[in-house]
């Protein structure tokens, strides 16, 4: 009877602390994470960092840029017939997505033109040698060419062929590359066209690409040595955080030799991280930003040229589960490992709810190969899709965390919202969109990114005070806590940094 009742006692005790052990600091239900992103460090944004793209040659020509091209002669747009697969013309008014290029970089001044089609722009090695085709799924000497801008107007140009000569469009239907090329620029000028640049991308891909495998290597370990340092993690654990949620790539399994363009050193910068977030009590939410074949297009995903190909096939989700399951191994024994989010930001309807869910099951399972205490979080997708659309799934998986990304950006409706109807929607709609997520026997809501930024003209420093007040008070009823985007920005409002040190933010 008494080793009965002392195996009973022991078995008590065992269970309580698993459950302690998976609270991992959560004994207190009232617990929320409190974090801020640290964008644009291991994962590349320009707009966070301008400067990182300056030593660039042609930075103007990064991987992914969107260029149109107008005949001076026939006054119409360069396209490929159908998308692709046919040959080049000069006859579309207009100018959408069949009349867009976007380039693949070679070097400094060699490029490839990618169609709507996704086939390059080449030399019809099977014709005369001279007439413009897309035909070519993989770029090659027939598809590299070059962009020779006039010195006193940048935007107008002439494409180098790889034959030496320039295209011309010689009538709207016959596009050849048989040119000299004259000595001015005027309008009689059948190979001057005028080029429209109307996207571009600066993610990971363009810096390292465009710097090239001599100086990318040490641009971006300086980038990574000073962009975030030990001192940022003493500002945020004494700044009212208590964690911080890092993007990673999908290169960083690689390391220190990822496949080119990447460079090695990233895993690095993430040990320290770590490092400085035991030492400072910060919890530490690894995100996995970037995947293989970009989740959305976008250039925080490391997308090369806009192309959404992640999720496609099971090889390319085994080989994100891979990323996950190397991270989770190499940090499952730091105290500071709070959470492991496995991708960010999938985009519907490319990423489907079904490669979505398939990914999020081995993701999960990958997690647990190595942690039994670490949540695990899975972002919901933008574009159309059912905010609880994860739930049959989640809801079976203990320690799961649903990521909502919440800005009063991006969408035409925040265009024309004055300052009080900005606030108004964080009490309202948001508090509803996140109830609706929340619930008792469900996953964790966590509300991975927001910011105290906006489309509104004139506003007060106490109108931002307001603003970000409000998003504290409704996100902080997430289950699972919150994470401002990000701590530092050459934009100050999307800065906590900043918005802390100046007092819009006090935490």
């Amino acid at each position: 009877m008494l080793v009965s009742s002392t195996r009973h006692v022991l078995s008590i005790c065992v269970l309580l602390s698993l459950v302690l052990s998976f609270c991992q600091g959560r004994v207190d239900p009232n617990f929320r994470i409190r974090a801020v992103n640290l964008g644009g460090w291991l994962v590349t944004e320009g707009w966070i960092k301008p400067t990182l793209f300056d030593g660039i040659l042609n930075k103007d020509f990064l991987d992914g840029t969107a260029l149109q091209f107008k005949s001076v002669t026939t006054g119409k747009y360069l396209c490929a017939e159908l998308g692709g697969g046919s040959i080049i013309v000069a006859n579309r008014t207009a100018a959408s997505g069949w009349e867009t290029f976007r380039l693949w970089r070679i070097n400094g001044t060699a490029l490839n033109f990618t169609v709507f089609e996704k086939q390059f722009i080449g030399l019809d090695t099977n014709g005369n040698g001279i007439d413009m085709v897309a035909v070519s799924k993989t770029p090659g000497n027939s598809e590299t060419f070059e962009i020779v801008r006039d010195s006193n107007d940048r935007n107008r140009v002439r494409i180098k062929a790889p034959n030496g000569y320039y295209l011309q469009a010689k009538t709207e239907e016959l596009v050849t590359a048989d040119s000299q090329g004259g000595s001015g620029w005027g309008d009689d000028d059948p190979s001057v066209f005028v080029m429209q640049m109307t996207g571009r991308l600066e993610g990971e891909f363009q810096v390292t690409n465009g710097y090239g495998p001599d100086r990318a290597p040490q641009v971006m370990r300086d980038h990574w040595r000073t962009f975030i340092v030990e001192e940022d993690f003493k500002f945020i654990s004494q700044n009212g955080l208590n964690a911080v949620r890092i993007p990673v790539g999908w290169w960083i399994a690689s390391d220190p030799t990822p496949p080119p363009p990447y460079v090695g050193g990233s895993l690095q910068a993430l040990d320290h991280a770590f490092s400085w977030a035991e030492k400072y009590g910060l919890k530490v939410i690894i995100d996995l930003h970037a995947a293989p074949g970009s989740q959305n297009g976008w250039e925080h995903s490391a997308s090369r040229d806009g192309s959404q190909e992640w999720g496609k096939t099971d090889e390319n989700i085994h080989q994100t589960v891979a990323v996950i399951e190397f991270l989770t191994a190499r940090y499952a024994k730091s105290p500071s490992l709070y959470a492991v989010e496995l991708i960010n930001e999938p985009l519907s309807p490319g990423a489907t709810l079904e490669s979505v869910t398939k990914y999020y099951k081995a993701g999960y399972a990958a997690v647990r190969r190595h942690s039994s205490t670490a949540f695990v979080v899975l972002s919901n997708r933008l574009g159309p899709m059912e905010p609880r659309e994860l739930f049959p799934m989640a809801s079976g998986l203990r320690g799961s965390v649903i990521d909502v990304h919440y800005y009063n950006l991006f969408q035409d409706m925040f265009n024309n919202l004055t300052v009080q109807l900005n606030i108004d929607f964080i009490y309202t709609n948001r508090s509803s969109q996140l109830n609706h997520i929340t619930t008792s026997n469900g996953p964790l809501t966590f509300v991975g990114e927001w910011v105290a930024e906006w489309n509104v003209s004139g506003a007060t420093k106490e109108d931002y005070q307001r603003f970000a007040k409000a998003q504290l008070e409704v996100y902080g009823r997430a289950t699972f806590g919150w994470a401002y985007w990000t701590l530092r920005n050459v934009n100050r409002h999307w800065s906590l940094e900043w918005m802390i040190n100046n007092g819009y933010i006090k935490l």
